[in-house]
């Protein structure tokens, strides 16, 4: 039975990257969106951020973003003018979004993914960084 789980990634996040790393490390081959390349409509990103059940301003990204220079750190700015911003500069959305038939989470730490994998991991998995998340039984560790 093929497993849907869809990843908004950037190749040049090492977060993202683990999370790929893990949801492979499952035997699941996941759809990749590279969100830079391809954003997604308005609408799907308000449809994510809904069912992420986060706020638009929990998926703005300010590191390495326009977020200071468009003024985003302004507290009473709505809702939609977030998500057009990010519509705007796709750069501030933050990754790796991933939606998987158990829900949809915004993977920051990475191993945040394990809770949406409906398949156990197939052996041991370390981070870019050498931390160790998962152990050779593919038991979650910490």
């Amino acid at each position: 039975m093929a497993i849907d789980i869809i990843l908004y990634h950037n190749p040049g996040c090492g977060t993202s990257r683990n999370t790929l790393a893990l949801i492979r490390n499952a035997g699941i081959e996941p759809h990749v969106m590279e969100y830079l390349k391809t954003p997604p409509s308005r609408a799907l990103l308000v449809e994510l951020i809904g069912r992420a059940g986060i706020s638009p301003r929990q998926l703005l990204r300010e590191k390495g973003t326009p977020y200071e220079q468009l003024g985003l750190h302004d507290l009473s700015l709505s809702a939609d003018a977030l998500v057009d911003a990010m519509i705007a500069h796709p750069i501030l959305i933050n990754r790796p979004l991933v939606v998987s038939p158990l829900g949809v989470k915004l993977c920051r730490p990475s191993e945040l993914v394990l809770d949406l994998l409906p398949k156990r991991q197939q052996g041991a998995f370390a981070k870019e960084d050498g931390q160790q998340v998962v152990d050779a039984l593919g038991r979650r560790l910490g």
